[in-house]
């Protein structure tokens, strides 16, 4: 048997026992984000420390630790901090939280992120829709013998971001009244921010917004046939557009900033995913 699937299932073991219900939705919060987990009833938390042979989050802002409980009515799983590639981790590491709660049963992964903003006219506090993504320039969650537990060898990519769920929170976003732009998003290696020169190639390939997760996440989640829906918080103006140097806790501020609306987002867009798609 593959030998991360065997890590997986054993990480899986150590913890099913402790699971309060079976996940619809698997959340994603990015860096400064967190806050959301505390606004709903929780059920059940399973710090990452608890769980055998599980990554640790160490950025800033990350709490480390799956939160269980229900969006919208619908039964959830909440990773408040993520596994970055920057930490020092193996690619099939970092991926291994969004593997696991597919495994408890989640269907829809909701990702989102604190990101950089590299189209003209972004601000700092805009919601971003993630339209499409560019990965190429990192290593492969997929690389290696592939798992055949979870997916096929040669996953297709052609919709990464599901178009019907997309459809869902520009729905939510015109009936809120909440401004949400939408773009490509970029992953980076990290930790260090993008030069000058990077962010123009960046913007020569079609990318709106650049940040350090998300996007691997995404590709996993996608092998294993989860339907996937991504927001990035844009909490800074990418190198070279933003005059000020940049600092993480510029990104942590602009989540607190931007979390009422990013909640009511988030919520609202569940409860219609729920109405409409069979999955929640």
């Amino acid at each position: 048997m593959n030998s991360v699937y065997e890590k997986l299932q054993r990480a899986y073991a150590s913890v099913q026992e402790r699971i309060p219900f079976m996940p619809k939705l698997a959340l994603v919060l990015g860096s400064g984000l967190g806050n959301f987990a505390d606004s709903m009833q929780v059920e059940a938390v399973i710090p990452y420390g608890e769980i055998e042979g599980f990554p640790q989050s160490t950025t800033p802002g990350h709490a480390g630790r799956y939160v269980f409980g229900h969006v919208a009515g619908t039964p959830a799983v909440i990773m408040q901090g993520r596994i970055h590639y920057y930490e020092g981790y193996e690619m099939e590491e970092v991926v291994m939280p969004i593997r696991l709660m597919g495994m408890m049963g989640a269907e829809i992964l909701f990702l989102t992120n604190a990101s950089g903003g590299i189209r003209q006219g972004f601000a700092v506090g805009d919601l971003m829709l993630i339209r499409d993504q560019i990965s190429f320039l990192l290593p492969s969650p997929l690389r290696g013998a592939n798992i055949g537990q979870l997916g096929t060898r040669f996953p297709d990519m052609s919709h990464i971001y599901d178009p019907a769920l997309s459809d869902r929170i520009r729905d939510t976003a015109m009936e809120e009244g909440i401004g949400l732009k939408e773009g490509v998003y970029l992953q980076t290696k990290g930790p260090q921010y993008e030069s000058p020169a990077e962010i123009r190639a960046a913007r020569t390939m079609g990318a709106d917004a650049v940040g350090m997760s998300t996007a691997c996440e995404a590709i996993a989640a996608r092998h294993m046939g989860m339907r996937v829906v991504g927001v990035s918080c844009i909490s800074n103006l990418a190198t070279g557009i933003s005059p000020c140097p940049l600092s993480e806790q510029e990104v942590i501020e602009a989540g607190r900033v931007v979390a009422e609306k990013f909640a009511r987002l988030v919520t609202r867009s569940v409860a219609k995913m729920r109405d409409r798609d069979q999955s929640v």
